[in-house]
């Protein structure tokens, strides 16, 4: 089910909202056992047949972290390693199986000139997420920092529609203790006002932003596919459409997943935080899909070693930590490609760093002029990297990337009809010259985390704001006319 559907908007929502806080009023355990079970159905009229699936490994994770959580309290070390080793390969293993059984399969018979594949596997939505979650409730559980383990909540901690197709990635010491809380089962206006004007944000960007710069990305990484002629002109134009396409399209994500949730009475972890923003790549995934950030760097780089054996150690923890991130991202081997560009890109920013320490440079000031630099070079390059993130193959990535550098000529230009230019100055000014969703609600803080903003452009509950959130409301529904998922979704 799509959040940006009349199902979901005038069906579900209300249903599930109604029921939650109806029986919230008399007995909170069956209000979580009822949004647990509404989060099943959400999944299932994605993804039926795979609700057995996901129930079977939210019961294995859940005996598991009990499991470890005792092992940790009875001082039984070994038996605390074992079953984290059993937890982890187990949770790893069927990713693997249903994510990149193919792609290693077809890679080794590419590389012993056979074609091998297996029979089609069918990848269940939303397993990327909710797999990654549980590991990390079982790492925690084995370090002794479970503290909950009531298994309604954990079942829907896990489930939490909200999240549960795209992320955040969760984490259990954040959003358990919130389905413990009493007031999470009463209404309040403020979460119900608050949680609406950052959907209806969300909504407008996925509808009426990154829905309409997908016709001008599509087709021109389909030319490049197919081996065509791809101009100077149209391979910018293409590639630009695909960077804001990506980027309002997970911002409305974040920004829905973030504003039903605060509908619910329950704060998600900050995801998404103006990325293009960013003066440098390290900023850049400070910034962006900012939970699974904190997941690669607390259960990967960490665990690799981080920085505490110099710092040649340190860039290689930090690109194979990007390495595999690249691979969360998808079975291909663009993606692995994407994630060693941006390996690389964020070893050369802490090298860049570490020199200008040594020459005593102050890295805490900067001009405006630098920051301007900065940042549009982070953008340039965030751009090459997201052409092999989109494109079908790698052949088709540098096909692209050669039409952009000018190689096979500048022509194109005036070719281009002038609605993309006009669509792409739109995303430019939306990006850099407004504030962000959280922001702008910086006075009712929808999510985790803190949220500092000096905009004067501030959502406040009261008639005006209610006016202006529902006409922008009317006006998404009249354009939602055609099925469009997330992007992330395939992840």
């Amino acid at each position: 089910m799509l959040f940006n559907s009349y199902t979901f908007l005038f069906l579900y929502l209300p249903l599930v909202l109604g029921g939650f806080f109806l029986l919230g009023r008399f007995h909170r355990p069956s209000a979580a056992a009822w949004l647990f079970g509404a989060s099943l159905v959400f999944y299932g009229l994605w993804s039926y047949a795979y609700v057995g699936l996901l129930l079977l490994s939210i019961a294995f994770n859940y005996v598991v972290g009990v499991g470890l959580s005792r092992a940790v309290a009875a001082g039984r070390p070994g038996q605390v390693k074992g079953l984290l080793w059993f937890g982890v390969v187990v949770d790893l293993g069927l990713l693997a199986y249903f994510k990149y059984a193919n792609f290693f399969v077809s890679s080794v018979g590419a590389l012993a000139g056979v074609s091998w594949e297996l029979a089609e596997i069918v990848l269940p939505v939303g397993i990327s997420f909710y797999t990654f979650t549980q590991i990390a409730f079982l790492v925690d559980a084995a370090r002794g920092e479970v503290r909950e383990t009531h298994p309604v909540h954990y079942g829907l901690f896990v489930t939490y529609f909200p999240h549960l197709i795209a992320g955040p990635v969760l984490h259990h010491k954040e959003m358990m203790p919130q389905f413990a809380r009493a007031e999470t089962y009463r209404p309040h206006w403020e979460n119900l006002a608050a949680g609406s004007a950052i959907f209806v944000i969300g909504l407008l960007k996925k509808v009426i932003v990154a829905d309409n710069m997908a016709p001008y990305a599509t087709p021109v990484f389909q030319l490049a596919a197919g081996g065509g002629d791809v101009s100077f002109a149209q391979a910018w134009a293409g590639a630009l459409a695909y960077t804001f396409q990506l980027y309002f399209d997970f911002s409305a994500y974040s920004d829905m997943a973030v504003g039903l949730s605060r509908m619910f009475g329950v704060r998600l972890p900050l995801n998404f935080d103006s990325p293009y923003k960013a003066v440098n790549i390290i900023d850049f995934w400070r910034r962006w899909h900012m939970t699974l950030s904190r997941f690669l760097r607390d259960y990967l780089y960490i665990a690799l070693g981080g920085n505490r054996h110099g710092k040649l150690r340190r860039y290689m923890n930090l690109f194979i930590t990007m390495l595999l991130g690249g691979l969360w991202h998808g079975a291909a081997w663009t993606f692995v490609v994407w994630g060693a560009l941006h390996g690389l890109f964020l070893v050369i920013n802490h090298a860049w760093r570490a020199l200008r320490q040594r020459l005593g440079h102050d890295l805490t000031r900067s001009t405006w002029l630098g920051r301007a630099a900065s940042t549009a070079l982070t953008f340039l390059v965030v751009v090459v990297a997201w052409v092999f993130f989109r494109a079908d193959s790698f052949d088709a990535a540098l096909h692209l990337l050669r039409a952009m550098a000018g190689i096979d000529g500048w022509d194109g230009l005036s070719d281009q009809e002038p609605k993309v230019w006009v669509t792409l100055l739109v995303g430019a000014v939306l990006v850099w010259a407004f504030p962000n969703s959280q922001q702008i609600l910086a006075d009712h803080p929808p999510a985790l985390g803190d949220i500092r903003s000096r905009s004067r452009l501030r959502w406040r509950p009261g008639a005006a704001w209610g006016i202006v959130m529902a006409l922008a409301f009317f006006y998404t529904l009249t354009e939602m006319g055609r099925v469009s998922e997330f992007l992330y979704f395939q992840f």
